[in-house]
């Protein structure tokens, strides 16, 4: 009969370290993230709405090229409930509510993200 060992005690080490280290980032993640307060909308590179995350409706998008997208927003979350896009994958990205949190329908070029109210806009210079 062989003896052989799954884990050698190095291995052990490198664990337990991985365990300790994924807890303290999950831990800095979870007393970081704050909430928004704004669902601000953008359609090919230019913002076109800012909302109240507090105030609930449901909102329709004129995307790019006459795509459409419908964004709800309900109980402090934003999610996009219908799409004309024919992949859908920006109706799967989720409910979004803290701060640097975006969902992006790539065929339509709508993204909306969500900002605190002190978030300024930032200023692009443009030469032609």
């Amino acid at each position: 009969m062989l003896n052989k060992k799954i884990f050698g005690k190095n291995d052990l080490i490198l664990i337990i370290f991985l365990l300790i280290m994924t807890s303290v980032v999950g831990v800095i993640i979870f007393f970081t993230k704050h909430e928004g307060k704004q669902v601000v909308v953008s359609v090919d590179g230019v913002v076109t709405d800012i909302y109240s995350i507090e105030d609930d409706g449901t909102y329709e998008i004129q995307g790019y090229d006459g795509g459409r997208n419908i964004l709800v927003i309900a109980d402090g979350v934003a999610y996009m409930s219908e799409a004309s896009c024919p992949d859908h994958l920006c109706m799967g990205m989720g409910r979004i509510s803290n701060v640097g949190q975006s969902i992006i329908c790539l065929p339509n070029r709508v993204i909306i993200e969500i900002r605190d109210e002190k978030t300024i806009e930032p200023e692009y210079d443009t030469v032609s």
